[in-house]
């Protein structure tokens, strides 16, 4: 039985966690060359990326993203908190590569990457999920097979504990795309998957934040303390939204979002991450993308979906499709982001009109990247 948002909220439970984030992987098809598995290493200091519409890495296996905003501040983040970040990310890149080294789909690949992230309560996801203005927790996933263009999404759940296994139940099971708030909670509760009352969901950087917008929202200054402790100082770093993109030895690319959406958003505000064509795409011939940033925008911008046509339509590469829509077009609508973008062949971009994004990636030697600090990924303008 579900709990009503707000007859569960108990002040006494405390767990300082940290900042909204969202994620997304990417993968390729693994060759015999691959180097010893080894720990994340963060970006070398200072290092920017390719520049305009030129891809950030080749021979990418897997990636994933941890949220498009203003990136973690070097000078306000401690050297535990940047450990908890690259290691949550590496985390997600492993159980991606475990996968893929077994032979598996790029499908279970991505799935088994954002499972991880919707696990860790440092992203906005599962179980790091922000509050919505009434104290309560709703969050939407999506995901898509490249093969067939076969999809799955959820939107509004409340109960389900890993919302992207609601939206991979929905693509396996039913013959629907997407399905919102208590029949998408109720069909994965039918077919075996793991539900939660909504306090899973409750964590003290959430509250923090949710705080610190209601006392904003009243006039205040920010909302004094609340406004200045690291939750949320955190939750203002980073627009939350987590994903995964891939492509297997069978060269079948796939993308998954995931998110708990906006801090005091309104009950029932959906974004792009469920929508199929705005925060999730994926198509063999052309990419697999995952976006994060302002889903309004994203949702106007049709942003995954375009990217992939420019890539069938106008014969562009990935990067510089990538590159065209994030940059130059949506900011126009009138909002920022990025988007993690993989080519069939191991091309790799995450270009954003934001000040940073959170993601890492995977190349086919076994070398891991992670990149949280804006200095390690600047804006693409």
């Amino acid at each position: 039985m579900r709990r009503r948002p707000l007859t569960w909220l108990i002040p006494v439970l405390a767990t300082a966690t940290a900042a909204a984030v969202t994620v997304t992987a990417v993968v390729v098809p693994q060759g015999d060359d691959r180097e010893p598995q080894g720990r994340s290493v963060p970006a070398a200091h200072g290092e920017r990326p390719a520049g305009k519409g030129k891809p950030d890495a080749r021979d990418v296996v897997l990636a994933v993203h941890g949220g498009a905003g203003t990136a973690l501040d070097r000078d306000k983040t401690t050297p535990e908190r940047e450990k908890a970040y690259r290691d949550g990310l590496g985390k997600a890149l492993r159980a991606g590569q475990k996968v893929l080294d077994k032979g598996g789909s790029s499908v279970d690949a991505v799935q088994a990457a954002v499972v991880e992230l919707e696990d860790d309560p440092l992203f906005n996801a599962g179980k790091g999920a922000v509050f919505t203005a009434d104290a309560g927790h709703e969050l939407d996933a999506s995901i898509m097979r490249g093969s067939d263009l076969g999809a799955g999404a959820v939107a509004g759940v409340k109960s389900l504990r890993n919302p992207i296994t609601g939206a991979r139940t929905v693509m396996d099971r039913s013959p629907h795309v997407l399905l919102a708030g208590e029949g998408a909670d109720d069909f994965g509760a039918r077919h075996g998957l793991k539900t939660v009352t909504q306090d899973y969901y409750w964590t003290q950087a959430r509250w923090d934040a949710l705080m610190a917008a209601k006392a904003a929202e009243k006039g205040g200054k920010g909302g004094g303390r609340a406004a200045d402790a690291p939750a949320a100082v955190a939750d203002a770093q980073s627009k939350g939204t987590v994903g995964a993109v891939a492509v297997d030895k069978r060269r079948d690319l796939a993308a998954a979002t995931s998110t708990g959406g906006m801090t005091n958003k309104l009950p029932g505000r959906v974004g792009d991450s469920p929508l199929i064509g705005s925060g999730t795409y994926a198509k063999n011939s052309t990419v697999a993308a995952s976006a994060t940033g302002a889903g309004e925008v994203f949702i106007r911008g049709a942003a995954t979906s375009t990217i992939s046509s420019l890539v069938e339509f106008k014969g562009a590469d990935v990067a510089s499709a990538a590159y065209e829509v994030i940059v130059k077009r949506l900011p126009k609508l009138g909002g920022d982001g990025g988007v993690i973008a993989l080519a069939p062949d191991g091309e790799f971009d995450a270009p954003h009109s934001s000040p940073g994004m959170l993601h890492g990636y995977l190349t086919k030697s076994g070398k891991v990247v992670t990149k949280i600090f804006p200095d390690e990924t600047p804006p693409n303008t």
